[in-house]
């Protein structure tokens, strides 16, 4: 059942990835709005699993609560609903889907490294070639991002790619570092970092009240709680709030749509599975991305050779973890 769950997890993440490069193509480079639709896709987050909630609670009575179960879900909360969200969007918005996707593998690879160094797990041969594999496929697209952004040839139009001069070998590293920045390199560790911790915290919570869609409207509450703190204090979520009510983007309704059933439909796997099995299988989101992107919507995303390696090393590196 566990595994089940998973495969349709997979199947909703790789269909949120693409739909929100939709809505961020669609709006164009002229909108002034800095919405990308993160704060779209929590929100139905809670009316979906909120209304799961109630139906449930309705069908087979309301689950018993415990302050553990609610300090992990929240927790997770804030460490997926908004931190890992908000970074994967932003992600998105700066590689494309594939890649985005693909960095989104490093999932595992800090998995292992929380168990290692948190809860005391062994480090096996397996372990560390599962650890190669993933990294490796990041480091490729760190280095094929930073040559296409020597070479003005960005990975997403978006982008501000340097002129190359007699004198850009002497460019100051913190402009290297920026141009890296600009690509979304920093973006998707930090999302995938926090997914990690997150997962974890999900699976404490589901072990104090084995509820996914109260885990989900809790975890998606919280998320949403903090990004409105945010808009306080800076513009960029406050213009995102406010595009949210003030403007209705059907691509990025589609895929808060795709992504919240997606969160719980992972969230129902926990449920049922171990991490490693759900993690396994939910990578395959990767190739529904690919699928989706390039022969379903045509998009012109710069799917190169170095793309697709990445791409199937980071999912071979995952194999071997689960192995």
């Amino acid at each position: 059942m566990g595994e089940f769950f998973a495969i349709l997890s997979a199947i909703s993440f790789g269909s949120a990835n693409v739909l929100i490069n939709r809505g961020i193509v669609n709006k164009g480079p002229a909108s002034s709005s800095q919405d990308n639709g993160a704060f779209v896709s929590i929100l139905l987050t809670i009316v979906i699993a909120g209304l799961m909630v109630i139906a449930m609670g309705l069908h087979r009575g309301w689950p018993a609560l415990n302050p553990a179960g609610i300090f992990w879900f929240g927790l997770a909360g804030i460490l997926t609903a908004f931190i890992g969200r908000v970074f994967l969007y932003s992600s998105i918005q700066h590689l494309g889907p594939v890649r985005a996707a693909t960095i989104k593998r490093l999932n595992p690879f800090f998995a292992v490294l929380i168990g290692i160094l948190l809860l005391g797990e062994p480090l096996t041969a397996m372990l560390i070639a599962g650890m190669v594999l993933i990294f490796s496929g990041f480091i490729i697209l760190i280095l094929q991002g930073y040559r296409l952004s020597l070479t003005g040839k960005g990975a997403r139009a978006s982008d501000a790619p340097i002129v190359v001069t007699q004198k850009t070998w002497v460019k100051p590293l913190k402009e290297s570092l920026h141009s890296i920045a600009n690509l979304g390199y920093v973006y998707g560790p930090i999302s995938a970092l926090a997914y990690a911790f997150g997962y974890l915290g999900r699976k404490l919570g589901l072990m104090e009240i084995p509820d996914p869609f109260f885990g989900a409207t809790l975890g998606a509450m919280v998320g949403a709680s903090i990004f409105l703190i945010m808009a306080l204090f800076d513009k960029r979520y406050r213009e995102a709030v406010r595009s949210t009510f003030s403007q209705f983007h059907w691509w990025f309704f589609l895929a808060g749509v795709a992504g919240s059933v997606g969160q719980i439909f992972y969230f129902t796997a926990l449920n049922y599975s171990a991490i490693s099995r759900v993690a396994l299988i939910s990578s395959m989101e990767v190739f529904v991305t690919i699928f989706l992107s390039i022969w379903i919507f045509k998009a012109r995303e710069n799917l190169t050779p170095q793309v697709i390696v990445a791409a199937f090393i980071s999912i071979a590196g995952t194999a071997l973890i689960v192995w």
